[in-house]
């Protein structure tokens, strides 16, 4: 058995789990998700070179004054992201996805900050360059993603770390719009995951290095298995936040945990980055549920 269908088959169980615990708790489901947004849009926004902490992010949100100044742009990604995530948990649920819903998300997401260019694709002459990845020409982006679309809805039988890993790269290579790629792309990852009955993930900014070497090994290679990676780990590791919380177990730190049952801090760290504890991120903290 590959690597990959043995972390699908983990997930499938953690998705089965899941529906089990998940009967009658919607207030709670619904609790977590809305108490994550903020993790989702720092970490989506750190990826992207945002100065915000995670603390910061928060009182943004919560509208609370900060310490120190922060750009107009700054407020508005942080604010306009969080409508994004919010808006596309219900979404998903009523509508498949097309390129006019990534348009109207975008148009969300770069509203105040670049209204110029907010909801609509590259056009005319309009490169973008990442790094040494030179995008595809304006003229070839609604074809490029229309035969993304049409290849990932027509791998319904295959496993969703494979699709959904193949599509964001793919969506990351053409690099429709000027501004907020990579943002959109990871929304868009969990518009899918929402729509198929799973969780939606967080791709954590302390992965980004990883993250990047995805987008190399794509371009280079056409290889996908270090975005399935990081794909497959975010998916376990959301199962297992929710599930701690579902299955009304007690939370503690890894430190914690490591304490309380005289067991090696930094092996625990290194089995819950591999996932092979069912130990989860909040907040930038490892916790598990006992």
């Amino acid at each position: 058995m590959t690597k990959i269908s043995g972390v699908f088959n983990k997930i499938h169980s953690l998705r089965e789990r899941y529906y089990k615990a998940s009967v009658g708790k919607n207030a709670l489901i619904k609790l977590v998700s809305e108490a994550e947004v903020a993790e989702q849009v720092y970490n989506s926004n750190a990826i992207e070179n945002s100065t915000l902490t995670l603390e910061e992010t928060e009182k943004i949100l919560l509208q609370i004054d900060l310490d120190r100044f922060i750009s107009e742009r700054e407020i508005f990604e942080a604010k306009n992201l969080a409508r994004v995530v919010s808006y596309i948990d219900k979404r998903a649920k009523e509508q498949e996805l097309t390129l006019d819903v990534m348009l109207s998300l975008h148009k969300m997401l770069i509203s105040n900050i670049r209204d110029d260019i907010a909801g609509r694709f590259r056009k005319g002459d309009e490169r973008v360059r990442v790094g040494s990845h030179i995008a595809p020409a304006p003229k070839e982006i609604i074809e490029r993603l229309e035969k993304m679309l049409a290849e990932y809805n027509a791998s319904s039988h295959e496993n969703i770390i494979k699709r959904i890993a193949l599509l964001h790269l793919t969506f990351e290579h053409t690099h429709p719009f000027i501004d907020g790629n990579g943002r959109i792309g990871r929304v868009i990852n969990n518009y899918l995951l929402i729509r198929e009955g799973f969780v939606p993930i967080n791709i954590k900014f302390i992965d980004r290095v990883k993250y990047y070497e995805a987008f190399k090994e794509f371009d280079e290679k056409g290889k996908t298995a270090i975005m399935e990676e990081i794909v497959g780990r975010a998916l376990t590791n959301s199962y297992y936040k929710r599930l701690a919380y579902l299955e009304g177990k007690k939370i503690i730190t890894l430190t914690e945990y490591a304490k309380n049952n005289k067991l090696s801090h930094s092996n625990l760290i290194n089995k819950a980055s591999r996932q092979t504890i069912e130990a989860f991120l909040e907040k930038n903290i490892w916790k598990i549920g006992i």
